[in-house]
């Protein structure tokens, strides 16, 4: 029991001692900041036009791959067991082509990835110089981004 008592104690104290030091805390929202820079505004424009472009790419693969199975399906039997193996085969390279596109544009590592990383990272680093500055001269001790 003498050794909860003292423990409640030493917690006590070390609450008592943290609580005194005041630290001065800041919140800051980058997204809402940066959503009202027009060089960033342009840039998502941009990325977003790209995308598209991309997607509607994409798209248009899939329907004519869809349209080369439904095709196969249509007159398989008529086709030789030969030509079956190689229509199937092209069907298999066209959906191994379309998923390779996807993820070389939309992959972690794709290619909107990295135009957004090339393009955002100068507007995001003059925004972080900024916060940074703020957060000197007003003294504050921690900066949290809402988003």
């Amino acid at each position: 029991m003498n050794k909860r008592t003292a423990f409640l104690a030493l917690i006590m104290l070390f609450g008592i001692k943290a609580s005194t030091a005041q630290q001065k805390l800041g919140y800051v929202d980058s997204e809402y900041i940066l959503s009202k820079t027009p060089e960033y505004v342009t840039i998502q424009q941009q990325l977003d036009r790209t995308a598209e472009e991309w997607n509607s790419e994409l798209t248009k693969l899939g329907q004519e791959l869809d349209q080369k199975f439904k095709d196969y399906q249509a007159r398989e039997l008529l086709y030789t067991n030969d030509e079956r193996q190689r229509r199937r085969q092209e069907i298999m390279n066209a959906e191994e082509d379309l998923e390779n596109r996807r993820a070389s544009y939309f992959g972690p590592e794709g290619e909107i990835f990295t135009q957004q990383e090339q393009l955002m990272r100068p507007i995001q680093e003059r925004v972080l110089t900024a916060i940074e500055e703020v957060a000197t001269q007003e003294g504050f001790d921690y900066i949290f981004d809402k988003s």
